[in-house]
């Protein structure tokens, strides 16, 4: 996950940004103020390992949920929490575990499978945050945001610029007129304007998490 060509001949920059914007509000209207619940990606390809730049964790949330999930080794809502809360945190190992748990309790819920998807990509996993899109999609097949964000993880995670651009246009079609779609439309945009044969660069010249 770490092209050395670079695709974006016209405006790469501005595409990193846009990007950027599309991982950074998956799901954000879906998250109830209080409760932190489905945790939305913070920004595209920061890299995990690096405290210094790493948003707080908020240590006694943590230590809450983590006291209701054992206690209830079926309470979902408590491991969705701690996945987002770790999340947010960019400690994206940690938040996979308890998406994972949460997603074995309840495999339909497309915004959690979708969390737990683009924290494998931040994790260097690209062909494993792919195959979590897919049930995303099973779960959901009209899920706007897993098309978003399968679109940057084919773009950039396994340099699909087809299959980044089929998902890009899917977007457009599910959600016209949509903020949504007017970041789709921006990719698909600068997709069109790289180089012809060349492989996507990561965003904002940024390199993907856990590498």
């Amino acid at each position: 996950m770490k092209p050395e060509s670079t695709v974006f001949a016209v405006a790469g920059t501005l595409f990193g940004l846009i990007i950027g914007w599309m991982i950074g509000t998956q799901q954000a209207t879906t998250r109830p103020v209080a409760a932190t619940a489905v945790a939305a990606p913070a920004a595209a390809a920061v890299p995990a390992g690096n405290p210094a730049t790493r948003p707080m964790l908020d240590e006694s949330q943590v230590s809450a949920m983590r006291t209701i999930a054992e206690r209830d080794p079926k309470n979902v809502e408590s491991r969705v929490q701690l996945g987002n809360l770790f999340f947010d945190a960019e400690r994206y190992p940690d938040a996979i575990k308890w998406y994972e748990e949460a997603v074995a309790l309840n495999p339909n819920d497309p915004n959690v499978s979708t969390d737990l998807a683009v924290s494998y990509y931040y994790t260097n996993q690209a062909d494993k945050s792919l195959a979590q899109f897919e049930r995303s999609l099973k779960a959901d097949p009209r899920h706007v945001k897993t098309y978003l964000n399968m679109g940057i993880v084919k773009a950039f995670g396994t340099q699909d610029r087809k299959g980044a651009a089929a998902a890009w246009e899917e977007v457009l079609k599910l959600a016209p007129g949509s903020a949504d779609a007017q970041a789709a439309k921006r990719a698909l945009d600068n997709l069109k304007a790289a180089q012809p044969g060349g492989t996507p660069a990561p965003p904002g010249g940024q390199t993907p998490v856990g590498s």
